[in-house]
């Protein structure tokens, strides 16, 4: 009984620890350097200024899919670029797991998409996924020129892969950038993300 109060005890001083590290919003985002999908290295500080949004992704997820086979990542992504927000499409998934490409493929699949980042993000290790705690694909994360988060989640309001349910969705991050680039708080600043689970290298 008292090493099951022990162990239960231990779990539960881990999950505050590990909740502890996870970024919320209103917090500073946490700082990262990656190398993209053309070799170029980004890193967050050299954004600072900008906003800046982050969106995790993985070609073999049906919700990925569901928003760019749709063009509907595409359209947002050529939208608020053209407004002066960093863009950074982010893949965590591990070599071998699915979601994973290597430079060479993410770049075809760009160009295939007509998609518009301002860079892929390479990110096979998680390093930036596990800062981050994202959970799904996609999960989008909008970043203030301050640096701070201002919205975490999904992307719209319908949790589902029927790319009919767009055009009726609200959209998150849209309304996120909307509502700070006109001087106001941003009404929602976290919602539960939606899609598939991140491929992290040991995840099944």
């Amino acid at each position: 009984m008292r090493l099951t109060s022990i162990l239960s005890a231990a779990s539960l001083s881990l999950a505050l620890t590990l909740s502890a590290y996870a970024v919320r919003v209103g917090d500073q985002a946490p700082a990262f350097t990656a190398v993209d999908s053309q070799g170029k290295t980004h890193s967050l500080a050299e954004y600072r200024g900008k906003y800046v949004v982050l969106e995790w992704t993985n070609h073999g997820c049906p919700y990925t899919k569901k928003h760019y086979e749709s063009g509907n990542m595409q359209a947002l992504q050529k939208e608020w670029t053209a407004k002066g927000v960093v863009w950074l499409t982010i893949l965590s998934s591990a070599q071998g797991n699915e979601g994973y490409l290597s430079p060479a493929d993410e770049n075809a699949y760009i160009s295939k998409m007509h998609a518009d980042p301002t860079a892929a993000l390479i990110d096979p290790k998680g390093t930036i996924g596990h800062l981050y705690d994202a959970k799904t694909t996609p999960d989008m994360y909008v970043i203030d020129p301050q640096g701070k988060l201002i919205y975490s989640g999904a992307i719209d309001d319908h949790a589902t892969t029927d790319a009919s349910d767009i055009q009726g969705s609200k959209n998150y991050v849209s309304a996120a950038l909307a509502e700070s680039l006109a001087g106001q708080p941003v009404a929602t600043g976290y919602t539960r993300p939606y899609g598939c689970s991140v491929k992290y290298a040991g995840a099944e």
